[in-house]
């Protein structure tokens, strides 16, 4: 790990689409000899783009290879480059709602989009933060990914263990939390809710954060721009009337919105996840045995 990140810190003083193709050509590698982790990747796209013909879907599953492998050279860029060079490869979509998000308590809805880290280093550069944080198994990894989250501004790290109730006094006191709410963490806090109408176990702690504190839910999505001039970092409108008074139909409209994003950038989800690890019971995995549970640098 000590050997990766030290030719993270050489590689991001490269030119971007030096350092993006370098990626991209990374991932065509890992494409080729990761059969476990493709084969996840290659599960998920036939369960939720069925209309799509195997060559099809095997083209995806290759450039969300490239895509993964990209983000994480380029992730050297956000933990170790200026600010000022940040600034120059991000481009917001309108533009952020810094006023709105310091008014209000609100969360800022980020999917595992490959550049989601990106999102938070924008976000991080005009304001503190919180999120909730898992730390690494490497400490090596774990230290340089912490310090690399709070170097503009302090970001609160707080636990999935510690449960939802330090998230409740964060949003009280308008600090804005980062929340990245598409990942299977089992049964416990979760719903079975249809994503791309196959049941996914999905936090409903969006909803019940949002009723409980009153937080705006703001989505914020992150994606490459063309011909590797940077990223771009999207701020879709506050929901309105979000959650209402039903938890599990407000928890579907985000699985839906999250399934809108994706057909626009398929192959800039998190694919190699098991989405689908957690089934409701009696139903069969969905997944070869023996299929590893991480991808590196998985959060």
């Amino acid at each position: 790990m000590r050997l990766l990140l030290a030719l993270m810190w050489l590689l991001h003083w490269l030119p971007l689409p030096v350092l993006g193709r370098l990626g991209e050509a990374a991932g065509s590698l890992l494409f080729r000899i990761m059969g476990p982790r493709r084969n996840i990747c290659l599960t998920n796209l036939r369960l939720c783009l069925p209309e799509l013909s195997d060559k099809e879907r095997e083209a995806i599953a290759k450039r969300h290879f490239q895509a993964y492998a990209r983000s994480i050279l380029e992730r050297g860029i956000l933990w170790w480059a200026s600010e000022a060079r940040i600034k120059r490869l991000v481009e917001f979509e309108p533009c952020m709602p810094l006023d709105e998000i310091r008014a209000n308590p609100t969360i800022l809805l980020c999917p595992h989009f490959v550049c989601l880290d990106v999102a938070g280093a924008a976000i991080a550069m005009q304001t503190s933060g919180c999120s909730i944080y898992t730390p690494q198994r490497n400490p090596v990894f774990d230290a340089v990914l912490r310090k690399g989250r709070s170097r503009f501004n302090p970001v609160k790290l707080l636990s999935r263990a510690e449960g939802i109730k330090p998230v409740i006094r964060v949003l009280r006191q308008r600090l804005p939390f980062f929340m990245l709410p598409d990942l299977d963490f089992g049964p416990q806090d979760a719903a079975f809710v249809p994503f791309f109408g196959i049941p996914a176990a999905t936090l409903t702690a969006p909803a019940r954060l949002a009723a409980v504190t009153g937080a705006k839910v703001i989505p914020v999505i992150s994606t490459f721009l063309p011909n590797y001039r940077g990223w771009k970092v999207t701020f879709y409108p506050a929901w309105e009337n979000y959650p209402g008074d039903d938890i599990l139909a407000a928890t579907r409209r985000m699985n839906e919105f999250i399934e809108e994003r994706i057909r626009e950038v398929p192959a800039e989800y998190f694919w190699t996840h098991k989405r689908f690890k957690t089934r409701p019971p009696g139903m069969p995995s969905v997944y070869a045995k023996n299929a590893p549970d991480a991808m590196p640098f998985e959060e």
